[in-house]
């Protein structure tokens, strides 16, 4: 445990750009730097060169797994240490979850625990592909599994699922001098988005209602034409399944179309006694890697400053989060 510093770890994870798609970089240095730690490792081909990482102690079958992603989302910035606080892209979203889960794995090892594994995946910022591969490649004996995102080392009890759809409004050009022999798009979707503004969504006693972004509106050729196009995408913070969100958008149907483009469920987690627990409004890897145990969720850093241009982790929380990791990961051991 003496030869490890996670801090250290943590900075050199954040100094190699892995934005999404551009892993492939991490992923060689994760695979080697555990390899030089004496790990098992296995390589999980996902796309374009880049792959999981999955590594273990020895050959027990491992009962519990911990796992976090090192894509992060843009611009990279490189580590830099003040105040106690590293900075970087993924300091806490999520290398430094990563650096404390190989530390807490290296004080297990180190006291003769080797029913452990460490799953390290890619693409969770943009759809989770790396998590669907894991989620074919399970090995045998996992119970639990202890996924790390920023949750400021409080245990997740619940997590919030996403649905985003596309609206489509279609019209009819015309010139605006005579708008009455045109259609317009943009009114469509305008009264489509106003219709939902009153429509009653689901809510869940633990998570609360369920809430909703307009991301992106798009419509219109000039300021002179009635619009014939228009279309918007709206993310749903969802509490349960999917399905009563869907359900409640069919009162637009006759102004717009339309189109799924992602859904993941709102997930309920594992809890153990003894260690403070928290719902969190956004979602994770868990809901695609079903067939790795009981899901748990746990890691340092807040989500608040994750994504941000000040994105940073306090040394002293990773430090508390490797005590953390490595208590749990004994409870769940010792049932």
């Amino acid at each position: 445990m003496a030869a490890f510093d996670p801090v250290q770890f943590t900075r050199s994870l954040v100094d190699i750009d892995s934005t999404t798609g551009r892993e492939r970089e991490t992923s060689e240095w994760l695979a080697h730097a555990l390899a030089a730690l004496g790990y098992r490792v296995t390589e999980q081909p996902v796309a374009d060169g880049r792959f999981n990482v999955f590594a273990q102690p020895g050959t027990a079958a491992p009962h519990i797994v911990f796992s976090t992603h090192f894509d992060c989302v843009p611009p990279f910035f490189p580590s830099r240490l003040e105040r106690g606080l590293i900075f970087g892209r993924g300091s806490c979203d999520a290398k430094g979850i990563l650096a404390a889960q190989v530390a807490a794995a290296e004080r297990l090892r180190a006291s003769g625990e080797t029913r452990f594994g460490l799953l390290f995946v890619v693409g969770e910022e943009r759809g989770s592909d790396g998590a669907r591969v894991a989620n074919e490649r399970v090995p045998e004996g996992v119970r639990f599994l202890i996924d790390g995102e920023p949750t400021d080392n409080r245990l997740g009890a619940a997590t919030r699922g996403v649905l985003r759809v596309r609206l489509e409004a279609h019209g009819r050009a015309a010139h605006s001098s005579f708008p009455e022999l045109g259609e317009s798009a943009i009114d469509k979707l305008l009264d489509a988005l106003m219709v939902l503004r009153g429509v009653q969504l689901p809510q869940d006693a633990l998570l609360g209602r369920t809430h909703y972004t307009v991301g992106i509106i798009e419509g219109g050729v000039a300021p002179n034409v009635v619009s014939p196009h228009a279309s918007a995408e709206l993310l749903f913070r969802i509490v349960g399944e999917a399905a009563p969100v869907r359900d409640a958008l069919h009162v637009v149907e006759a102004l717009v179309s339309i189109e799924q483009v992602l859904e993941i469920p709102a997930v309920k987690l594992h809890v153990v006694p003894g260690f403070e627990t928290a719902t969190f409004p956004y979602t994770t890897d868990v809901p695609v890697l079903t067939k790795w145990g009981r899901p748990l969720l746990l890691g340092p850093g807040s989500i608040h400053v994750a994504h941000t241009a000040e994105e940073h982790l306090a040394v002293e929380e990773l430090m508390t989060a490797v005590d953390l990791y490595d208590r749990l990961a004994r409870e769940l051991l010792a049932t």
